[in-house]
Formats: structure tokens, C-alpha cells, sequence
């Protein structure tokens, strides 16, 4: 029997007009999604090609340091994730779903081509107790050596276990530098570092108006009740990890043979051709993601689409001001951490705060007990989901530095791949678990066993702490090198992969399906806000881990491997206590739910 909009809310009118068995459909579901599919493989393929760039394109051309680079990484996929909640508003009240996809297209294609230019690469240098030296880079054998040029001597620099520095002559300590008095820097352009920040800041912009639009308009294509809509959203959510399959594997190998322009240029074609599925769509999508019906809202537009450029400048400010930050100073508790936070802290946090009960307030007041009750379920899944990211997300920062210096990246002992391409073990893994998943949910749906979505989350989140636990018991077997076989980095990531499914789509049909009618989009926009102070945290925690770089890399490899050690474990007993306490509050938050699955 296939349930219909009344079937499942009285309430509602029947308006779908359609017999759901003369419905054209693409493997079961409705063809639509053939073309969504296509749109979301072919935006993530250029932003994941770009997110596995950049943590090595701050690292190893710009040359921050570990701190300066994380911080950078966290923010602006803080901000990636943030701008969706005003996006959805703006498409819910003016644009439409459609028209707000196809300009943040334009926008993060633009961003990615100016990611392009990227001018000379940093010159190292190192200030040794005071003084300031000249650092040289030079390669021996597969490896890249660093050396202080003293007049006409070069010492390689190594560093110790306690933290202090030997620079080494012909192999013998020629020169000690205790603990502290060694610094290391770079100089770059300040020009192509506005440039850089410039084009994250469209991308972060543009993203905000795709991103939770996108998804929008998979949930219009679906009744209310149909409960194809859970296997429909995976199904999408594979669509994404073939676009970043490739272009985790294209854009870090082009990096390498041409240059760095290379891999965000080929993700600024594959933006393009995103845009180009939509505006393009033979009008199979017409009546989706329409904007309101009101004479005004074509002059609106308008303004809309410049309000958003003028905000590039505002992001660049909060970039510059995230550069520029200090740590806190040791005992100043948490007054003095807060005060400490740059301005794109504060205001991400502010905005989570005020968002969240902002919208239950609203949502007590306008909606029904059970509307409220659905919404309270919906937040709670939103908090634990801000867990779940902070975890997952240290692939694009800490696992990708981790790959580039303590994992031996051979394959079957000849073949050998970049730092930035291990990332696409992540969209394999997904690739392959989705339909199985998908088949795997239906199945017990139609056998009335499925886990309930507070569980599915619950798992998540012991899934992704089991991953690092994995990763850690594998590092016992580290070689001399104090490097790790690239197996065990893999396994972490198909456990990641295997957790990911239990939460991400089902979380976007989640928010489609507990949210308000009215406020769907909006709520979809606080589902990547939460993902957005996720990122920001997992930025944070990657810097627990900064260990110390000359030239964007470390010079003591076990105290790096330690360092990230230290910090996996840490994360992995955290999330398995909270997966836990998930776990046994799942019995509330599904009666909550008022038979939502």
C-alpha cells in the first residue's frame, strides 16, 4: 500500500495529484533524483578535490605553521557549514531552492579558479635565540632534508624527544638549542595570502546558498510518508562520495606533477558543470524549489545576490582576525579561553546558542505539543551531531598531516600515493557501503526491525571513536621511521565510512521529516550549522596535536606520532561515553518523534 500525504497527516489536503504507480522513476525513486544526484557529485567532486588540498597547499606552500594551518582548515569549513542557515532562510522567503543552488555555483566556482593563483611558495627561516636565520630545503634520496645556513656551513636541523633542537654537521651535534628557543617561520606574500583568503571567503559564501538547497529540493521530491525517502537521501549521499572519489585522487596528483593552480582548477570545472545540470535541466525540475509566489521577490533577488558578494569582505576580515589569534594564556581558565576566541569563535558559538533555542521557543509557541515535541527530538539529534562531526572532520586537518608524516603511504610495496589522496579512501568506502546500507534499512524497515534514528546515531558515534582506537593499536606496529602502514589508516577510514552512513543522510532526511513545514529550510540550515561549530571544534582539537615544523614539516617524527597518539585516543573515550549515553536516551527522544523512523 503506498501511503499518501493524507494517509499519513489527516490534516493535510491530498494535493499530489499523482498515482504513484504510473510515476516515472530512476531505480525505485523519482527521476529527479537522477538529475540531483548529478548536480551534488559534481559540487562535492570540486569541493572535496579543493579540501584535500588545503590543508598541505597552507602547510607546504605558504608554510604556517601546524596551529596557523589547522586554525585556518577549521575555520573555513566552519564557515562552509555556517552559512547554510541564512541560504535556506533566504530560499524558503525569496529565491526558491533552485535559483539559490545555481548562484552559490557561480560564486564557489569562482572562489576555487582564485584559489588558482597562489604566487611563489614561503621562504623558510628560523630565529634562533634571537637571531634569525636562512632555512634551505634540499631532498635525500625520498625525503626532504632542512638545513640552517650559518655563513658558509649548512646544519640539519633534528629535533629531540624533550622538545630541544640539534643542528647537525657531517651527522655530529655541531650547535644544541634548548627547549623554546627555537622558532620557525616563513616569508609570503601578503598579496597572495589575501588572495588565498579571498577565494575561500566565495567559496564559503557560495556554499551557503548550494549546500542546504540542494538538499532541500531531494526532500520535495518525496510525500510525506513515503518511506522511499531514507534509501533516496543515501542514494544522493553516494552521489556526493563518487564526485570526491575522483577528485580526491585527480586534484592532489595534479598538485604534484603541475602545480598547485592545477588541482583547484580542475574543482573549479567541476563546479561549473554543477551549474550547469541545474540551469540546463530541460525543465525536468520544473515546480521544484520554485520561489514564492509574489510579484516582489524578482526585484528581491537582487539585492540578495549583492548583499552576498558584500559579505566576501566581511569573511576576509574574520580570516585575517582567526590568522592573527593568540593562544590563552595557561590558567586563565575559561573566562580567559572565550576572551581569547577571534571574532569568527565567538560569533559561530553566539549564533549556535541563540539559534537553537531560539527555534524551540518559536517552535513552542507556533507549532503543536506534538510539532514541539518532533522539534525537541530534532535538536537533540542536532546536539550529539555536533559530537559526531568534531570527530570525523580531523580527516581534513590532523589524519591528512598525520598521512603526510607518519604513515608510509606505499601500496603493495612499489606504488606510493600523496598525503592529500588517502582522503579518498573515505568516498570509496562510502561508495561501496551505500547501497548496501540502503538495502540494509529497507530490509529491516519492511521487517519492522530498523533501528530508530536516535540509535543510528548512537552507533555513529561509537563507530568513529572505534576508528581511531583502530588506528592507534595499528601504530604499535610503526617502523623505524616511527611511520605507520597506510592499511591501518585505511581501516579507520571504512569504519568512519560505515559510521557516516548511520548519521548524515539519515540525518538530512531526519531534518526534512521532524521539521515544521514552514521552517524546513531554515532547520536544514541549523542542521549544517551544527556541522559548522563541529568543524570549528575539530579545528581546535587538531591543534592539541601541533607539533613543531620548519619548511611545513615536523622535525622529531616520533613526537609527532605520539602527539597525534595522544590526541586519538583522547577523542575516540569521549565519544564512546557519549554513543553510550545516546544510546540509552533513544527511548524518549523516539517517542518524541511521534512515529517518525
Amino acid at each position: 500500500m503506498v501511503e499518501t500525504p493524507t494517509a499519513d497527516s489527516p490534516a493535510e489536503p491530498d494535493i499530489s495529484h499523482v498515482n504513484p504507480a504510473a510515476e516515472k522513476t530512476w531505480f525505485g525513486h523519482p527521476r529527479q533524483l537522477a538529475r540531483m544526484f548529478s548536480t551534488e557529485m559534481w559540487e562535492r567532486f570540486g569541493f572535496y578535490g579543493m579540501r584535500a588540498l588545503l590543508t598541505l597547499y597552507l602547510t607546504q606552500h605558504f608554510m604556517f605553521g601546524d596551529r596557523q594551518a589547522t586554525g585556518i582548515y577549521g575555520g573555513f569549513t566552519a564557515l562552509v557549514y555556517l552559512t547554510p542557515l541564512v541560504g535556506g532562510y533566504l530560499a524558503d522567503q525569496f529565491l526558491g531552492s533552485k535559483r539559490a543552488v545555481k548562484f552559490g555555483a557561480i560564486v564557489m566556482s569562482l572562489g576555487y579558479l582564485i584559489l588558482c593563483f597562489g604566487g611563489p611558495t614561503a621562504k623558510p627561516h628560523a630565529v634562533i635565540e634571537g637571531q634569525r636565520y636562512e632555512v634551505s630545503i634540499e631532498r635525500a634520496g625520498d625525503r626532504e632534508v632542512r638545513y640552517v645556513v650559518d655563513g658558509a656551513r649548512k646544519l640539519e636541523i633534528k629535533g629531540n624527544d624533550d622538545g630541544s633542537v640539534d643542528l647537525l654537521e657531517n651527522g655530529a651535534s655541531a650547535r644544541k638549542i634548548a627547549k623554546g628557543g627555537f622558532d620557525s617561520d616563513a616569508d609570503r606574500s601578503p598579496f597572495y595570502v589575501m588572495v588565498m583568503l579571498i577565494g575561500l571567503s566565495m567559496v564559503s559564501t557560495g556554499n551557503g546558498f548550494f549546500k542546504p538547497n540542494i538538499s532541500t529540493m531531494v526532500g520535495e521530491l518525496y510525500a510525506v510518508g513515503d518511506r522511499r525517502r531514507d534509501a533516496g537521501f543515501t542514494i544522493f549521499y553516494m552521489g556526493i562520495n563518487i564526485g570526491s572519489l575522483f577528485s580526491q585522487l585527480i586534484c592532489p596528483w595534479l598538485a604534484v606533477v603541475f602545480d598547485w593552480w592545477a588541482g583547484f582548477g580542475l574543482a573549479a570545472i567541476g563546479m561549473m558543470i554543477s551549474w550547469a545540470l541545474i540551469q540546463f535541466n530541460g525543465n525536468t525540475l520544473a515546480g521544484y524549489g520554485e520561489p514564492p509566489a509574489r510579484p516582489e521577490v524578482e526585484r528581491q533577488q537582487w539585492f540578495i545576490y549583492g548583499g552576498a558578494l558584500l559579505i566576501v569582505p566581511v569573511f576576509y576580515f574574520l580570516y585575517v582576525n582567526l590568522m592573527n589569534s593568540v593562544e590563552p594564556v595557561p590558567g586563565s581558565g575559561i573566562v580567559g579561553y572565550v576572551a581569547s576566541l577571534p571574532l569568527m569563535g565567538k560569533f559561530l558559538f553566539g549564533t549556535f546558542l541563540l539559534s537553537v533555542p531560539g527555534i524551540m521557543i518559536w517552535s513552542f509557541v507556533a507549532g503543536s505539543r506534538a510539532e514541539f515535541q518532533m522539534m525537541l527530538a530534532a535538536m537533540t539529534l542536532i546536539v550529539f551531531n555536533v559530537v559526531f562531526w568534531t570527530l570525523f572532520e580531523q580527516a581534513g586537518s590532523s589524519l591528512t598531516l598525520f598521512a603526510d608524516r607518519n604513515t608510509d603511504l606505499t601500496i603493495f610495496g612499489s606504488y606510493g600515493i600523496t598525503a592529500g589522496q588517502t582522503q579518498f579512501f573515505n568516498a570509496a568506502f562510502i561508495v561501496l557501503l551505500a547501497p548496501f546500507m540502503s538495502m540494509m534499512w529497507t530490509g529491516l524497515a519492511r521487517r519492522g526491525v530498523e533501528p530508530s534514528i536516535p540509535v543510528k546515531f548512537g552507533i555513529a558515534l561509537i563507530g568513529v571513536a572505534l576508528g581511531f582506537l583502530l588506528l592507534v593499536w595499528g601504530a604499535r606496529f610503526a617502523d623505524a621511521n616511527f611511520q605507520v602502514g597506510i592499511w591501518w589508516l585505511a581501516g579507520l577510514y571504512f569504519i568512519h565510512s560505515f559510521a557516516e552512513l548511520c548519521i548524515s543522510p539519515v540525518g538530512l532526511s531526519m531534518i526534512t521529516k521532524l521539521s515544521i513545514a514552514r521552517v524546513v529550510g531554515l532547520m536544514m540550515g541549523v542542521w549544517f550549522l551544527s556541522i559548522s561549530v563541529a568543524q570549528y571544534f575539530a579545528g581546535m582539537i587538531a591543534q592539541i596535536a601541533s607539533v613543531e615544523t620548519v619548511g611545513g614539516q615536523v622535525t622529531n617524527l616520533k613526537v609527532s606520532l605520539n602527539a597525534y597518539l595522544d590526541m586519538f585516543t583522547l577523542i575516540a573515550e569521549w565519544a564512546i561515553g557519549l554513543g553510550v549515553l545516546l544510546l540509552l536516551l533513544s527511548w524518549p527522544l523516539k517517542k518524541w518523534m511521534h512515529g517518525v523512523t
